[in-house]
C-alpha cells in the first residue's frame, strides 16, 4: 500500500447503510457498520477474512446482523426480559468526534471512536440513560482491538445493573478440526442443561455435537486452533471473566432462517463476556471491558500456551 494509506475511511456498506473501513499499512482492514457499533470484516495482510459472517446475513434494521461480533448489550441471551441479547446491535451508533481521554498507543492510526446513548423509546423498555462509547482499532500488525466503556449518566440517582458480551464469530475452515486451549477444568454453565453447572475434562475443547456454555472465571488469554489452515486465533480479554463458547451443529443451524444450512462448519463463536455476575453502577460510574484478538500461524501460538505440546507439534508433525 501507498505511503497515502487512508486508515479511515466512512463509505456506504449493503443497502446502503453507513460503513467504517479501517486499515493498515501492510493491508489488513476492518469494516464496522454504524448499525449495531458492528463489525463485520477483520482481514489479515494476505486479504483473508478471519470473521464469520451468515451467507444468509440479513443487514436490514431492525434485523440484526448475523455474524462478525456483535454487541451484547444491556443483556446477554434472554437472561431477563429484554430482547435476546439487548438493543445496542439493532441501533444506529455515531461516530464520537470528541471522545474523552483514551491511553493511546501513538502507532495505532486505523482506530474509531463510536457512541450510543439512550433514546427516548429505549427508556420505554430499559429505564436508564447511559453513555456507551466503543473505539474499534486496528493495530499495525493486524490485531483487532475492541474497548468498550459504559457509564451510567441516571440523573434520578438511581444504579442500573447489565450482562454484556462480544459476540464473536470466528471463521474457521472445518469445526470438526477446530480445538479451542485456555478453558480447560474450568466450571461452566451449559445453556443446552437448563444452566446447569459441570466443569470441563482436562483435554482441549474439540467440537463433534451443538455447544453452548458458560466458561466461568476464565484467563485473560484464550487460544482458537484452526488445524486445516494452520492458523491459531488468539483472543486477549480484561474486565470479562466469562467466555461462551457457541456452535449450532446441522440440526439447529436448520432452525435459524438467517443462518445457511452449512454455515455452522466454518463458525465459532467464543465471546468474552460478563454473563455469571452481572455489573452494577452507580450513577456517574464507568465500566470498561476489553478484548483483542490476532491470528498466528498454529505451531508459534501453541509455543506460547504450552512449550512442550509446540515442541511435539514442530517435532512431529502435530500441528
Amino acid at each position: 500500500m501507498s505511503l497515502e494509506t487512508k486508515y479511515v475511511e466512512l463509505c456506504k456498506g449493503i443497502n446502503g447503510l453507513d460503513k467504517i473501513i479501517l486499515r493498515e499499512v501492510r493491508g489488513c482492514s476492518a469494516e464496522v457498520y454504524l448499525y449495531g457499533g458492528h463489525v463485520t470484516s477483520w482481514k489479515n495482510e494476505h486479504g483473508e477474512e478471519l470473521l464469520f459472517v451468515s451467507s444468509k446475513a440479513i443487514f436490514k434494521p431492525p434485523k440484526t446482523i448475523r455474524g462478525g461480533i456483535p454487541i451484547c448489550f444491556p443483556q446477554f441471551s434472554n437472561l431477563g426480559s429484554l430482547e435476546p441479547h439487548g438493543f445496542a446491535r439493532t441501533r444506529f451508533w455515531t461516530i464520537d468526534n470528541d471522545p474523552p481521554p483514551f491511553p493511546i498507543n501513538s502507532s495505532n492510526k486505523a482506530f474509531i471512536d463510536l457512541i450510543l446513548k439512550y433514546s427516548e423509546e429505549d427508556v420505554k423498555i430499559w429505564p436508564h440513560r447511559y453513555e456507551f462509547r466503543l473505539r474499534i482499532t486496528l493495530g499495525p500488525g493486524g490485531d483487532l482491538m475492541l474497548t468498550s466503556r459504559i457509564r451510567n449518566t441516571n440523573t434520578d440517582g438511581k444504579s442500573f445493573t447489565f450482562t454484556f458480551a462480544y459476540h464473536t464469530y470466528f471463521h474457521v475452515t472445518d469445526i470438526s478440526e477446530v480445538r479451542v486451549e485456555g478453558l480447560e477444568t474450568l466450571d461452566y454453565l451449559d445453556n443446552l442443561k437448563n444452566r446447569e453447572r459441570f466443569t470441563e475434562q482436562g483435554d482441549a475443547i474439540v467440537f463433534e455435537s451443538e455447544v453452548d456454555k458458560v466458561y466461568l472465571s476464565t484467563p485473560t488469554k484464550i487460544a482458537i486452533l484452526d488445524h486445516e489452515r494452520k492458523r491459531t486465533f488468539e483472543l486477549r480479554k480484561d474486565g470479562l471473566p466469562d467466555a461462551v463458547v457457541w456452535n449450532p451443529w446441522d440440526k439447529k443451524a436448520k432452525t435459524i432462517p438467517d443462518l445457511g444450512d452449512d454455515d455452522y462448519k466454518h463458525m465459532l463463536c467464543v465471546e468474552a463476556a460478563c454473563v455469571e455476575k452481572p455489573i452494577t453502577l452507580k450513577p456517574g460510574e464507568e465500566w470498561r471491558g476489553r478484548q483483542e484478538l490476532s491470528a498466528v500461524p498454529s505451531s508459534y501460538c501453541s509455543g506460547q500456551l504450552d512449550p512442550q505440546r509446540a515442541f511435539l507439534s514442530d517435532k512431529f508433525g502435530f500441528a
